[in-house]
């Protein structure tokens, strides 16, 4: 697989976690709330938000908005890479960003 596909599919794949990271947060911690990490996950959302916000629909209530367009994000992985690049089979793992991931979990705590 080409370098290319890596840094599209792991830059695609960090922005969706992270969209997802921020809809968990925001059952925690206020948007507005001074916890870092909160903070770190509106700064480098809000960007991703905005650009899709003229497909976002108003009656979404705000919390769920980035979780909404973390699907979107998920949709191209799952789908739309996958065509492009040519695959016949598309499944769990086959993303490589949650593959390599899984990968080290297998090989830290599984069974050798």
């Amino acid at each position: 697989m080409s370098l290319y596909i890596f840094i599209i599919d792991y830059t695609l794949g960090i922005i969706m976690w992270t969209l997802i990271g921020r809809s968990a947060m925001n059952i925690f911690q206020r948007e507005d709330s001074q916890f870092f990490f909160m903070r770190v996950f509106v700064k480098y959302t809000n960007p991703v938000l905005r650009l899709f916000s003229f497909i976002t629909p108003s009656f979404i209530i705000g919390p769920l908005v980035p979780l909404y367009v973390a699907w979107f994000f998920y949709m191209i992985r799952f789908y739309l890479m996958p065509y492009l690049l040519g695959y016949s089979v598309m499944g769990m793992l086959s993303f490589p960003l949650e593959s390599e991931i899984a990968q080290e979990i297998y090989r830290l705590f599984g069974k050798n």
